[in-house]
């Protein structure tokens, strides 16, 4: 009986150690390792960049430092995805309205989306411009960034429609500026568990 007891005891401490770990959010991106450091894992995070906002003020990546934010790349007149993946981001906003969370959304015709422009996107979706920047600027270091910083694809594509080929992605970003999630913006339910990550990363 004793031994019985030990086992499940033991059970339950490593069944409990074993879920914790399980639920904890992934890090996407190479990992490099190097010894000699106190952290001898670097992950991949995002690289510095400064847009524009809809306001025609400059943001740049030091304003996300030590903050959880969702990103996603658009284009205001997208005929597609854009539309849906907006209205799920503004319900995810509203959601999310007690937990200091930003949002990111880059265009990938920046061309096009000018500052104006895309103030008027925010008043037609009606987006909270508090804590979420729609941003424009130079279309090569966009589409670097996206492909290289938060690695989903964007182009210029004559057979997309809309002229453009960007990813429907939206990207769960930590504190530490690392992907910790990637989401199809277009689904509902996949909004109900980007909800449920970023509350995990606010646990963490």
């Amino acid at each position: 009986m004793i031994k019985n007891v030990s086992i499940l005891i033991l059970f339950l401490i490593f069944g409990c150690a074993d879920k914790t770990e399980i639920e904890k959010l992934p890090i996407f991106g190479n990992k490099e390792f190097v010894e000699g450091l106190d952290i001898d894992t670097l992950f991949h995070t995002i690289p510095a960049w400064s847009f524009q906002n809809q306001y025609g003020d400059t943001i740049n990546s030091d304003s996300y430092k030590g903050k959880i934010h969702v990103v996603d790349f658009f284009f205001s007149h997208c005929p597609t995805i854009c539309p849906a993946m907006t209205m799920n981001m503004v319900k995810l906003q509203k959601s999310t309205k007690d937990l200091n969370v930003g949002f990111v959304s880059f265009t990938v015709d920046p061309k096009k989306d000018t500052s104006e422009r895309l103030l008027w996107y925010q008043n037609a979706f009606g987006i909270n411009g508090d804590n979420w920047n729609l941003l424009t600027g130079n279309q090569t270091l966009i589409y670097q960034l996206g492909v290289n910083g938060f690695l989903v694809p964007n182009q210029e594509d004559a057979l997309a429609p809309g002229g453009f080929l960007h990813s429907e992605k939206m990207m769960l970003i930590d504190e530490k500026l690392r992907i910790r999630g990637y989401y199809d913006g277009t689904d509902e339910d996949q909004m109900d568990v980007l909800l449920n990550d970023i509350k995990k990363l606010k646990q963490d």
